[in-house]
């Protein structure tokens, strides 16, 4: 899916008003992520997309008065965090929140409700989630071989495998995600079909979808991909772009997926209609059917933004893949055209501002990975340090609890300041979790 054409990323360095409304006199309930472009005057913005130290913002919390405000938070911001119901005492805001995304989709994000709690903790569940990862990985490696020799997929075994999947994400999604980080993300193993399955069921979590549909939507992203084993190797495997014709054989993997799966016994008539229509999108504008939105089923709203996101963010032959940041950043761009608006906000949300397994930079220097993330404070979690304000391998590394407001030896409180890359910075991310560096740390925060 070749989006990086649509997008320029960079840094917004405009002048931000100083002069916001005061914050005092709130009674708050809820928060919900909103992409910028969806924000109008009179909603309360309770966080930020980045640290309120990185901007000329005085309040950590206020509402939107001013066109210029709202201006001025568009120029600094992709998304933030909006509380629905503050607002100052018998005062009804000028435009609510349901107006605003009303305008793109009918279905309110607050009808998907509260993410279920998770049913275990990040530290006890990454053995079991690092075993199912491999097996899953096995199973998948198997059906595309047997595909590409003429065979057919086991179905069965498929399903197994989503289903462990799903029990492991719904008792910590954070070890799961932290997995999928680790991975070397190729956009044609095995790793990618695992990865979007993997991202479709977080998202199906986080949006209350009953376990049989999890499963269902985990198999869809799965199998969604599966027509590409029967698209010629010099083509799928090109390392520069493709040219107009290999573009268009490319295209046909829906229909030879959608084919494929069709004939494969006990296959979920879901995952068969996704691996057709993963590629359409809102406006009519994708394949093969230009379908509107109306014709696109739920399951290939959420398959299609996960096979997004993991391409994004993966290396390719002839480009490096982006950061977490930009990636999300062009689906929110992309929403209401390409994808559901409402579910690119429940994605971001589902998977973190700060993913477990990404690396960050904080404003003190250090560098640190991120274990676990916080549902009520998405921007807060929790963390390793692994290289010191002079960026040298710290002596012992011990979790750290952003939500507690942490404080470093300078008595300054530990704020992530950006996400990083780790080839960037030669840091091997993998061997934290290899060598049993991070379960320790976990025994000594404990």
């Amino acid at each position: 899916m070749a989006l990086e054409f649509l997008w320029s990323f960079g840094q917004k360095k405009k002048k931000i008003p100083k002069k916001i409304a005061d914050t005092t006199d709130y009674a708050s309930l809820a928060k919900i992520l909103v992409p910028v472009n969806q924000l109008a005057l009179g909603m309360y913005v309770a966080e930020l997309d980045r640290p309120w130290v990185e901007t000329s913002f005085l309040f950590q919390g206020f509402e939107i008065k001013t066109e210029e405000e709202l201006r001025a938070i568009k120029e600094v911001c992709d998304y933030v965090y909006v509380d629905t119901t503050k607002r100052k005492k018998n005062v009804r805001p000028p435009v609510t929140f349901k107006q605003v995304i009303a305008v793109e989709k009918p279905l309110e994000i607050a009808n998907y409700g509260t993410p279920p709690k998770k049913l275990g903790k990040v530290e006890n569940e990454f053995v079991h989630a690092e075993k199912i990862y491999e097996n899953a990985e096995i199973v998948v490696a198997n059906f595309m071989r047997s595909v590409e020799n003429g065979g057919g997929i086991d179905s069965i075994l498929a399903k197994n495998a989503v289903a462990e999947c799903v029990e492991s994400v719904l008792r910590s999604p954070d070890a799961m995600l932290w997995l999928f980080q680790l991975r070397n993300k190729d956009e044609y193993t095995a790793q990618h079909s695992l990865n979007v399955s993997i991202l479709s069921i977080v998202l199906g979590r986080h949006i209350n979808l009953s376990v049989a549909d999890i499963n269902k939507v985990g198999l869809c992203g799965m199998m969604h991909d599966v027509g590409k084993l029967l698209i010629p190797s010099e083509i799928l495997h090109k390392l520069t772009p493709l040219d107009e014709e290999e573009a268009r054989i490319m295209k046909t993997h829906t229909r030879l997926g959608y084919n494929l799966l069709k004939s494969s016994d006990h296959m979920n008539a879901s995952a068969v209609t996704v691996a057709l229509t993963h590629h359409e999108q809102l406006d009519g504008k994708g394949y093969p059917r230009r379908l509107q939105e109306s014709g696109i089923s739920h399951f290939t709203k959420i398959v299609s933004i996960a096979n997004a996101y993991d391409e994004m963010t993966s290396d390719r032959g002839y480009k490096k893949g982006k950061t977490h940041l930009e990636a999300t950043h062009i689906l929110t761009n992309l929403a209401g055209t390409y994808f559901d608006p409402v579910l690119v906000v429940k994605f971001i949300e589902s998977i973190g501002v700060y993913p477990p397994g990404s690396l960050v930079e904080m404003t003190n220097g250090c560098v640190a990975m991120v274990v676990e993330v916080h549902d009520n404070v998405k921007l807060r979690p929790k963390i390793i340090v692994i290289l010191d304000e002079e960026k040298k391998p710290v002596s012992e590394e011990r979790i750290i609890d952003l939500a507690t407001m942490t404080k470093d030896k300078h008595g300054n409180i530990y704020t992530i300041k950006n996400i990083i890359k780790a080839k960037d910075w030669n840091i091997d991310v993998s061997r934290y979790y290899r060598d049993g560096l991070l379960q320790k740390s976990f025994t000594a925060s404990n």
